[in-house]
């Protein structure tokens, strides 16, 4: 049946009285509509282990095996675990008016079943993604029952790779938890009944065709109608009255097309929904509803509904502390997703598992993006014939369940998948027939990227396209990597510092969208603070044990600002990451992982959220949406560090995904001073006009905008080394976005008159330094034959941008391929009130400008010093080590004192930055602020740089008869 032109506002309007079945069973115990009844079969339930509430786990009851051993380190801790076969039981009383319907069990959400009636096997599913549904027609009559449900969360029943392999099972997140989740009910139908509604929309046409099963023989004929309205509205239109005539078909289906160009369409900027009801006269009503979205790939980038998107998407492992396992409800998705979208997510991946119900219906709401995946990441192996059925099943499952909502625009095959890429496309090209408004492709970062792009995909998401030379980054996509998987931890690690790098040579090899895979994973520090959050299910013994580790280190007085320091850096590599991305011509989008925490996999705290999507305190959402938004201004500098004879010149760009036309409106941009004093008279770059041939309408991509150039020299104000800030903003917009910029005097010429800098401690200037030298050591760890020599044991690798993941994992990886391991810090912690800084402008965590002392260095395991001595500048160790390490420290020793940097810089010199960090080291210790507290005699000192320690232990090695507290 078509209906056509004004017909929607032509037809009848009739009253909306709908109730979604997903509000249903929170309230009522037995609930009769007209047509349907329903049992809420939640409450009691006797298993092996006693009474169980349901909907719930085996966790949540508290029942299981009681946790013992508390020394878990690699992810959050069960208080109750139960893994095997569960028989959940109970007596139902079936009511009269249910004789002679059909009678339907519904399980919202639960892992392999067996049903029984009165003892007698009904039947076995093992659907872990959608809801499993038995018919139990036969077996129920009026009167009691036991009815009785065995759960199995074993390998016996699914393929034995999930409970390691999927975040449907893995410990390291969800957990592989024994239960029954969500909407947990018996209905009962009549004869004639809706089987299922099928909504294929189709966009371009502002139109959609409704496929209606109707289920059941009836002895009369009987009139089907269908009611289209706006979710919300209290009155929708009669699209459909269609008299069926009797026979003895046991299904009919109705195939409802309509068309009208009023019909509104759905994006992330217009959550359009629509609610279709069905109506069989005297017989049954069902609901359902959807949205009208053109997911569309247009060459190497998406289009929805025709405009331009790019998306800024996170990565879900399903981490719900509380309980163990995914929220059902809608409510927990909505709050979920409105964070995300307060940071500027409008896109969700989620890795090797599917979400509920409640999940989509939010993403529909609040205009999120969705991806997601079968429940597997490994070998996807043709000859396992138990793999390749379950995971067919459940892809088809996830698609007819959930396939008709707006927000699932994307799937993918797992997560990280090898193996048989015939059969994967096989797999692509028969998801692409059940439902073809749907993108597909191979497992997200399929081969490790290594493989590149395949036929059959539409979209790619990867790290890296195609193969690699070691060291050459061509291939990348994302700016980050461990060191087992790219040369010196990829690009941002690498290179020096700027913001022109971008992804331009792997995108360009690419015929489909690239989606740049798990970009950042920059570790923090963890915040002890939210231990006391675990009141739930899991709880962080990992953590404990961690910040045991520190306390037995003797810096658990640290910890705070370990997190602080360590997560504001990391919030600056992020922002490199996510722009690289937007300076990309032709790049889709990206995948973080993630601003949530990962407490699995060795416990990987790279998020600038906790694992309950809550704030860390080192970002916010207003800070976070300038370079991760719809709209961003972008800033094309070669470097961020400058002498103040040079001309600055960055070419300004704007990534412009937004929906709203910026014709006419004026970029500014500006360099402004941290000081107030100096702001009044700062000298800032004209604004740029956006030129209307620009024609920043909806969606345009990346534009040039213009140049924004100043000459340094002219800015008499800079005479003394400062940091400034570009800023970059749009009139009468929120969008804005600023880089810091250092600018270093350019005579700056180091001045050593009065110090002995020297790498080697000689004899003899030991003796000038017990008789009362200044010495400034900055030693050369390749010479080995001086009197007191640097143990080269105690001596770390440099390492900028923060450890990537988690040390643990990678550290292993990395042996295990014969790769570099990383030296596994994250960044330093300084005071920059610290008079050694007076010439040197810094914030107490790393920044742009500490790249080349810090790439250089070789910090230094100062563990067998007391347990309150601290370093000036110190280096944060990971939560495996908890080393005490120092880049900058100071003793001392006799009449002298020394000073120790970690850091060549006389070999630096062509980096004005580092130019400037000796010349203000120089300028310390030649004023009376130099006069380190600690005290320490020759025979100590040889002591502390030549003993090895062992990790996570402090040895005292000597008694400091005068000793204070340090700078920190």
């Amino acid at each position: 049946m078509d209906m056509k032109g004004n017909n929607f506002y032509r037809a009848k309007k009739v009253k909306v009285c709908a109730v979604l079945l997903f509000y249903l069973f929170t309230f009522l115990p037995l609930y009769s509509q007209s047509f349907r009844q329903y049992m809420n079969l939640a409450g009691t339930w006797t298993t092996e282990l006693g009474n169980i509430t349901l909907p719930g786990t085996t966790d949540t009851n508290r029942k299981g095996n009681a946790l013992e051993k508390k020394d878990e380190t690699t992810h959050l801790s069960r208080l109750y675990s139960y893994v095997g076969e569960l028989s959940y039981s109970r007596e139902i009383t079936i009511p009269e008016s249910w004789n002679k319907k059909s009678i339907l069990l519904h399980m919202e959400r639960t892992k392999a079943t067996t049903v029984f009636v009165d003892g007698k096997l009904v039947g076995s599913c093992n659907d872990i993604s959608t809801e499993q549904v038995y018919n139990l027609t036969e077996f129920l009559k009026p009167g009691p029952h036991q009815l009785t449900i065995k759960v199995d969360n074993t390998d016996k029943t699914v393929p034995p790779q999930l409970l390691s392999n999927s975040h449907a099972y893995t410990e390291d997140t969800q957990t592989n938890w024994n239960g029954i989740i969500g909407n947990f009910f018996l209905e009962a139908v009549n004869s004639i009944y809706i089987g299922r509604i099928d909504i294929k929309p189709h966009s371009a046409s502002k139109a959609f065709e409704a496929d209606i099963l109707i289920k059941g023989t009836s002895k009369k004929d009987y009139v089907v109608s269908a009611v289209l309205a706006p979710l919300g509205s209290d009155f929708g239109s009669v699209l459909m009255e269609k008299v069926i005539k009797k026979d003895k078909k046991s299904s009919h289906h109705l195939v409802l097309k309509y068309q009208n160009d009023s019909l509104k369409l759905w994006d992330e900027q217009h959550p359009n929904i629509y609610r279709l009801l069905v109506n069989i006269k005297d017989y049954d009503y069902q609901e359902v509803d959807f949205g009208i979205c053109d997911f569309q790939k247009a060459g190497t980038q998406f289009t929805v509904n025709g405009h331009k998107t790019f998306l800024r998407g996170k990565h879900d492992a399903c981490v719900f502390p509380y309980t163990g396992h995914v929220p059902m409800d809608l409510a927990s998705w909505r709050r979920y997703l409105q964070i995300c979208k307060g940071y500027g997510i409008n896109h969700l991946r989620f890795h090797s598992w599917c979400p509920p119900e409640a999940a989509f219906m939010a993403a529909d709401i609040e205009g999120v993006y969705m991806q997601p995946e079968l429940p597997f990441w490994g070998d996807f192996k043709r000859d396992d014939n138990n793999l390749m059925t379950f995971l067919h099943k459940e892809g088809t499952n996830i698609l007819f369940k959930y396939g008709h909502h707006p927000s699932f625009v994307m799937f993918a095959l797992g997560n990280e998948l090898r193996g048989d890429i015939p059969m994967m496309k096989k797999f692509t090209d028969d998801f692409r027939r059940i439902v073809p408004d749907k993108l597909y492709t191979f497992g997200s970062n399929y081969y490790l990227g290594f493989q590149g792009w395949k036929e059959g995909m539409d979209f790619f998401v990867t790290c890296r396209n195609g193969g690699e030379t070691w060291g050459d980054f061509n291939t990348h996509t994302r700016g980050s990597f461990s060191f087992a998987d790219a040369f010196d931890g990829g690009m941002i690690n690498h290179s020096y510092p700027n913001s022109s790098m971008n992804f331009d040579e792997a995108v360009d090899k690419c015929p489909v969208p690239i989606i740049s895979h798990e970009t950042g994973q920059f570790q923090t520090y963890p915040d002890y603070n939210e231990i006391k959050k675990y009141t739930g299910v899991l709880y962080p013994y990992n953590m404990e044990i961690f910040r045991d580790r520190l306390e037995k280190a003797g810096m658990a007085d640290q910890a705070e600002a370990f997190h602080r320091a360590s997560g504001h850096w990391s919030v600056q590599l992020y922002k490199a990451d996510i722009e690289m991305d937007l300076r990309t011509r032709g790049m889709a989008g990206f995948q973080l992982l993630d601003i949530q925490d990962y407490p699995g996999q060795g416990s990987a705290y790279v998020g600038i959220l906790d694992a309950f999507m809550e704030s860390k305190g080192i970002t916010t959402p207003k800070e976070w949406r300038q370079w991760c938004n719809d709209v961003v201004p972008l800033a094309v500098l070669p470097k961020f560090c400058y002498t103040n004879n040079e001309q600055l010149k960055a070419k300004i760009q704007i990534a412009n995904y937004g929906q709203e036309s910026l014709e006419g409106k004026t970029l500014h941009c500006c360099l402004v001073s941290s000081d107030k004093e100096k702001n009044k008279n700062t000298v800032c770059g004209t604004g740029i006009v956006i030129e209307k041939s620009f024609t920043l309408t909806a969606g345009n991509g990346l534009l040039d905008v213009g140049t924004f150039d100043i000459d340094l020299s002219k800015l008499e104000f800079l005479k003394d080394p400062e940091k400034l800030t570009l800023y970059s903003f749009i009139e009468d917009t929120d969008y804005e976005n600023s880089w810091p910029v250092w600018i270093y005097p350019a005579n700056t010429n180091p001045d050593s008159k009065g110090i002995i800098v020297c790498n080697q401690l000689t004899s003899e200037i030991q003796k000038k330094l017990a008789n009362g030298a200044k010495v400034l050591f900055m030693p050369d760890s390749t010479i080995n034959h001086q009197p007191l020599t640097i143990n080269p044991q105690l001596l770390l690798g440099g390492l900028f941008q923060t450890d990537y993941w988690n040390y643990r994992m990678f550290k292993t990886i990395s042996e295990n391929n014969n790769k570099p391991v990383s030296p596994g810090t994250l960044g330093i912690l300084t005071n920059p009130e610290h008079p050694v800084f007076k010439a040197f402008p810094t914030e107490e965590h790393t920044s742009w400008q500490w790249f080349p002392i810090v790439k250089n260095a070789r910090p230094f395991i100062l563990d067998n010093t007391p347990s309150a001595y601290r370093p000036i500048v110190q280096v944060i160790d990971n939560i495996e080590r908890n080393h005490k390490l120092g880049l900058l420290f100071e003793f001392r020793v006799g009449k002298g004192s020394l000073l120790i940097c970690m850091s060549p810089l006389q070999q630096l010199q062509q980096y004005p930055e580092a130019r400037q960090f000796y010349a203000s080291i120089l300028s310390y210790m030649q004023g009376k602020d130099f006069a380190p507290k600690t005290n320490i005699s020759a025979e100590e000192l040889h002591r502390v740089l030549t003993t090895p320690v062992q990790e996570g232990q402090m040895k005292k090695l000597f008694n400091i008869t005068t000793y204070q507290e340090g700078s920190l």
